[in-house]
């Protein structure tokens, strides 16, 4: 089992599970999952590897606050971590709501973060996304970011059904093991956890101007793998196609959403070689 740490970064408390020792890698899940969304990967990533997961602020364990859901916050909050933990050298990962601070910080910081994963999201407004975009965006984008408390008040006291179909449908229909599924609805439980989740996505539009800024500004030089499955599939990788120096894409074939859960071996077996190409230019 990883230790669990509470560690004070950026104005909030962060909940990280550590794992294992050598070159470090950042881990950065999405909604609605906490740092247990890598527990089938972090133990073989622990053999080689000294993994730091953590719960993005308001997720999880960690401290919910009242500000900072937007991209570049989260960005500082995952390298304020590092700093803390005293890593000076990092790979990132990062799915779903993870991928956009992964990203920014690796265009901020390409002297900390040697490589970059980004998989299952889009990255704001960038280029690229438009097939997947043809029907509009996802429908709970919406309903998240619609009226004030309107979908905490309409789910509270539902929440588990609601998460339960987000396990079941980013998995293709297999879901997710009964305890992994029962601590993602405890984290998702009761209208202050729901308003710091439906934070994230208020805070899209200002996340899409950051990153619209960052890539004005600058390209992305670190090594990056975009990893796809179902519904985002290459989109991700079309967005970053423009922008970045050194890109590999890669859409898993038969996986859902929920990558590191419904597919770990096949994750593992791209991010294996793609980490020790990090080690190596590290040693």
């Amino acid at each position: 089992m990883p230790e669990l740490r509470r560690v004070p970064v950026n104005g909030v408390e962060l909940n990280v599970a550590l794992a294992g020792s050598g070159p470090a890698v950042l881990l950065l899940h999405g909604f609605p999952h906490t740092w247990e969304l890598w527990t089938d990967v972090m133990a073989d990533l622990a053999d080689r590897h000294r993994v730091i997961a953590p719960d993005l602020r308001g997720f999880g364990a960690s401290s919910r606050a009242a500000t900072g859901y937007d991209a570049g916050t989260l960005a500082a909050d995952a390298e304020a971590l590092l700093a803390a933990l005293g890593v000076r050298s990092a790979a990132v990962a990062g799915i779903d709501a993870g991928a956009a601070p992964a990203f920014l910080l690796a265009l901020r910081r390409p002297d900390l973060v040697r490589r970059l994963v980004v998989m299952e999201s889009l990255l704001g407004t960038l280029p690229g996304a438009e097939e997947f975009l043809a029907g509009g965006p996802p429908w709970w984008f919406g309903f998240h970011s619609a009226a004030p408390d309107l979908a905490e008040t309409v789910l509270q006291g539902h929440e588990a059904a609601y998460v339960d179909w987000f396990l079941h449908t980013g998995t293709l229909g297999d879901g997710v093991r009964p305890a992994l599924r029962d601590a993602f609805v405890r984290a998702y439980t009761g209208r202050r956890a729901l308003s710091c989740a439906f934070s994230y996505y208020r805070a899209l539009p200002e996340s899409a101007a950051q990153i619209e800024r960052a890539v004005a500004a600058a390209r992305l030089t670190v090594p990056t793998l975009a990893l796809g499955a179902r519904p985002v599939g290459a989109a991700l990788e079309r967005q970053l196609r423009p922008v970045a120096d050194d890109l590999t894409g890669h859409v898993i074939e038969d996986c859902g959403h929920i990558v590191p859960l419904h597919r770990p071996h096949a994750l593992l077996a791209l991010l294996r070689p793609f980490l020790a190409g990090a080690d190596a230019e590290t040693a």
